[in-house]
C-alpha cells in the first residue's frame, strides 16, 4: 500500500491458535499469559479463527477453523463474546495489538450463508455448490460476482469487528478475491481505526497460475500490496522449505531474500516465518540441535520485515501442531532470553529503514545479511549447518563483541572464525 508505515517493519507478532494454546482452550488462558507475551518483546497477538466451525465433512474430530458456520458467532468452549472483548482490552492494557484471521474465500458447507444464500456460491458445471480447488473437503467457495449483497454483508462484518476493538486483519488466500473488494473494505475500515494493519496471504506462484489457467481470478502478491500492507513471506517458503529437508542448497532462498527487493514497491512490508500453524516446527526440522536453532531464528529476525512467532516456538516446541484435534504444545528448551535480545534490536531504526545486505557467500551454509544507516551496519551471521571455516565479512580488521553473547569475534584480513553461535555485530560508523 503506498501509505503504508515501513515501521511496520519493526514488528513481532505472536501467532495463536486459541484450542491449543493452552489445557484451558479459552481466551482467558490467553488474558493470563499476556505479561509473559509482552516481555517477550510482541507487538501484535494474532489469533486463528474463532468462529464456530462447520461438522458436514468435518475434517478430524474437532475439525478445522478455517471452515466456518457464523462469522457472526464465536466458538462456544473458546468464551463468549464477551471474553472475546475482555482479551481484546487486556491486549490493549499490556501495550500490544490483536489481530483477527479472516476467512473469506470460503466458508463452511452448513454454513449459515450457504443455508439462506445458496446464490452466493461457487457453482460446478451441475449448479452445485463447490470449492475451485480439491484440497479441502470441509468448505464451499464463496462467489463475489454473484451479488453485491453478499460484499456489503461482508463489510459489516469488518466494521463490526473493528469497533471492538480489533487492530488488524490476517485474511486467508487473500488473492481469491476481489481487488475491488479490499478497496472498499479498507475504505470502511479506516474510518474506525485510521492505524489498522492488513496483513494478505498470497497464492503461491505456481498454483496462481494454474487457476488463471483454468478462467479463474487470482491476484498476484505485487497486486495485493495495492491495499495490504503487510504479505506473508510465501513466494520464497518453498525455497526455504527445499532448503531444509536437504532437496536444495541455501542459494536459492538467499537469493529469494534479495529478489524481494527488486520486486517489490519501496515501502514493502514482509511477514517472515520459520514455522507457522500448518508447517512443521522448525525444531523438529532441525533434529532438536539448540545451535541451529538460534541460528534459524537469528535468522528469522534480521529478515527485512515484520517477524511470526508461533505459540511455542520460544520453547522449542517439536510437535507437529493439528488444526483438527486438541493439540497443546510441548514446552522443551526455552530460548525466550535469547528472543527478547533479537526482539529488542528489531525495534531499531536500521531495521525499518536502512539499507538491507544479503550476501551470499559460496554456498557455506552461512546466512549473512546486512543493515545500515548513517550511523551503524548491524552484522548478522548465522551458521545454519554449523560448519567449520572462515568467513569473508565487510568489517575493518580488529576485535568485536557479539551482541548476543558478549564475546569477542576477531576480524583478520576481512575474516572470521565460524561459530557455532549465532553472530551479530555492531559496526559504528563516522568514528
Amino acid at each position: 500500500m503506498r501509505k503504508t508505515n515501513i515501521k511496520l517493519r519493526n514488528l513481532v507478532i505472536y501467532q495463536i491458535y486459541v484450542r491449543n494454546f493452552s489445557e484451558q482452550g479459552n481466551f482467558k488462558a490467553i488474558i493470563d499469559d499476556l505479561k509473559r507475551i509482552k516481555e517477550l518483546g510482541v507487538d501484535v497477538i494474532m489469533l486463528l479463527p474463532i468462529h464456530p466451525i462447520g461438522e458436514v465433512d468435518r475434517i478430524g474430530s474437532l475439525g478445522s477453523p478455517y471452515s466456518i458456520k457464523d462469522y457472526n458467532d464465536i466458538r462456544e468452549e473458546l468464551g463468549t463474546i464477551d471474553d472475546f472483548e475482555a482479551l481484546i482490552e487486556a491486549v490493549h492494557n499490556n501495550k500490544m495489538k490483536i489481530m483477527m484471521d479472516i476467512v473469506y474465500n470460503h466458508t463452511a458447507k452448513d454454513s449459515n450463508y450457504h443455508y439462506n444464500h445458496p446464490e452466493w456460491y461457487f457453482k460446478d458445471a451441475e449448479g452445485e455448490s463447490t470449492s475451485k480447488v480439491n484440497k479441502w473437503t470441509d468448505v464451499y467457495d464463496l462467489n463475489f460476482s454473484s451479488d453485491k449483497a453478499l460484499w456489503f454483508e461482508l463489510l459489516n462484518i469488518l466494521v463490526d469487528y473493528t469497533r471492538r476493538g480489533i487492530d488488524g486483519f490476517r485474511v486467508d488466500t487473500a488473492s481469491m478475491i476481489p481487488l475491488d473488494f479490499w478497496k472498499m473494505a479498507r475504505r470502511q475500515v479506516r474510518k474506525f481505526n485510521r492505524n489498522f494493519i492488513w496483513l494478505s496471504e498470497s497464492i503461491r506462484g505456481k498454483h496462481c497460475k494454474q487457476l488463471r489457467d483454468m478462467g479463474l481470478n487470482c491476484l498476484s502478491e505485487a497486486e495485493l500490496y495495492q491495499e495490504f500492507d503487510i504479505a506473508q513471506d510465501l513466494d520464497i517458503e518453498p525455497d526455504q522449505k527445499a532448503y531444509l529437508k536437504g532437496e536444495a542448497t541455501l542459494r536459492p532462498y538467499i537469493e529469494g531474500l534479495r529478489r524481494q527487493e527488486e520486486i517489490y514497491p519501496n515501502n514493502y512490508v514482509k511477514l517472515h516465518h520459520i514455522e507457522t500453524y500448518d508447517s512443521e516446527r522448525i525444531a523438529k526440522r532441525l533434529d532438536n540441535d539448540l545451535d541451529k536453532i538460534l541460528n534459524w531464528t537469528g535468522f528469522l529476525f534480521f529478515q527485512k520485515g515484520a517477524t511470526l512467532l508461533y505459540a511455542g516456538q520460544e520453547f522449542t516446541s517439536d510437535t507437529l501442531p493439528s488444526l483438527h484435534e486438541k493439540d497443546v504444545f510441548k514446552r522443551k528448551t526455552d530460548i525466550s532470553e535469547f528472543i527478547k535480545k533479537l526482539a529488542k534490536l528489531k525495534t531499531r531504526r536500521v531495521f525499518a529503514s536502512g539499507k538491507y545486505g544479503v550476501h551470499m557467500r559460496d554456498d557455506q551454509g552461512v546466512a549473512y545479511q546486512t543493515f545500515e544507516d548513517d550511523k551503524n551496519v548491524y552484522h548478522g551471521i548465522f551458521n545454519l549447518e554449523k560448519n567449520k571455516g572462515q568467513l569473508k565479512v565487510y568489517l575493518s580488521d580488529g576485535r568485536y563483541r557479539n551482541y548476543l553473547d558478549k564475546k569477542i569475534i576477531k576480524v583478520e584480513n576481512g575474516l572470521i572464525d565460524l561459530q557455532e553461535k549465532p553472530i551479530v555485530i555492531r559496526e559504528k560508523l563516522n568514528g
